[in-house]
């Protein structure tokens, strides 16, 4: 797989200032990701995808995240929304999700509201974050069904390109590359079977398909930021080899703290990445055996994710003040990989509340 050359590696990064300058990744980062149908991990092979067990995925997730923090967070959600290959009807699952260009991008939020129509549906919503907007195929997102006289139903939709608009709102302060602007969409028709339930009884039997939603997105969110954050402390060590001639002879305590501090905190990570695999791969052998996630193992799950984002987002702010000015340079790797990672660690999903 492409994604464990180093030259390829070294390749994408020399693009990184460009892309996220840019605000999307570039078309030659697009065309591996087809290539290796890095958005149809959990899409089945009869769908052209190439189905991966979450552990494994997972460890994908990280190393593209390590590679770009960007790049990583789009593999992370797009390949994250073959989830839904397994609810969506039969036909129109193999509709979207058999080409090779198949991606969708979305948002979780019921911020759209439908009423019935014969036949279907017609819709009116706004969704903010919707990751890859700018090359999606086809675009999911949570809608309200009001009835007359009863409470409104959720309800999963599926729009295609030409029913959604795009509004370039995306200016965060990490993850500039990932594209992820608001939707919006106007009065547009939806047919009944371009509906789905997430919570439902799942259409295919791979495992996925059957794993909770939030324990879900806690590990792969995870498995990003152990991404950005391992290629974080890999800036911050080639800092200090550049700088340590300098400071031995002019600052050799800023050099001691800055080498003490990078050691600590890599100790902290091995401790917690360990934590969080092994924990991954325990459960995940239970759950493809029994099809169920028992409580203590949510709980576990949930718990290895949280603290992997949090070990990375607190070692990284225990180093930033020992880098100086340089890492205030918006185009500086040490920069980029430190907004990243907040940008990925802001997510609702990896906050301790997050249950």
């Amino acid at each position: 797989m492409r994604l464990y050359d180093g030259e390829e590696a070294a390749r994408i990064r020399e693009r990184s200032a460009a892309m996220e300058a840019a605000g999307e990744i570039d078309g030659a980062l697009l065309d591996l990701a087809y290539e290796e149908r890095l958005f149809k991990l959990f899409v089945p092979s009869e769908l052209n995808g190439r189905m991966t067990p979450l552990p494994e995925a997972a460890r994908l997730f990280e190393r593209a995240s390590w590679i770009d923090g960007a790049f990583g967070w789009l593999v992370t959600i797009g390949s994250g929304g073959g989830f839904f290959a397994g609810t969506l009807p039969e036909e129109e699952a193999r509709r979207l999700f058999s080409g090779r260009e198949a991606v969708l991008a979305g948002s979780g939020m019921p911020t759209g509201r439908a009423v019935s129509v014969p036949g279907g549906y017609a819709v009116n919503g706004r969704w903010s974050f919707c990751s890859g907007s700018t090359f999606a195929s086809f675009f999911t997102a949570n809608v309200m069904i009001e009835r007359e006289g009863e409470a409104a139903e959720m309800r999963s939709f599926a729009f295609l390109p030409e029913q959604v608009e795009i509004v370039r709102d995306w200016n965060p302060l990490g993850l500039r590359a990932t594209a992820s602007h608001t939707i919006e969409v106007k009065d547009a028709f939806v047919p009944a079977e371009m509906t789905f339930d997430i919570v439902s009884e799942p259409r295919l039997d791979d495992a996925i398909y059957r794993y909770p939603f939030l324990p879900f997105a806690q590990v792969s969110f995870a498995a990003s930021s152990l991404g950005v954050y391992r290629h974080y402390l890999d800036e911050c060590r080639l800092f200090a080899e550049q700088k340590s001639e300098a400071w031995r002879e002019k600052s050799p305590q800023r050099l001691q703290a800055l080498i003490g501090e990078l050691e600590e905190q890599e100790g902290r990570l091995a401790r917690a990445s360990d934590d969080f695999y092994r924990t991954i791969d325990r459960t995940w052998q239970t759950f493809e055996r029994e099809r169920t996630l028992p409580d203590e193992d949510w709980e576990a799950v949930s718990r290895a994710s949280r603290e992997a984002a949090s070990v990375a987002r607190s070692g990284s702010e225990a180093i930033f003040p020992l880098l100086g000015m340089t890492a205030l340079r918006y185009d500086h790797p040490l920069s980029r990989t430190w907004r990243d990672l907040h940008t990925v660690t802001q997510h609702s999903a990896l906050l301790p509340l997050a249950e």
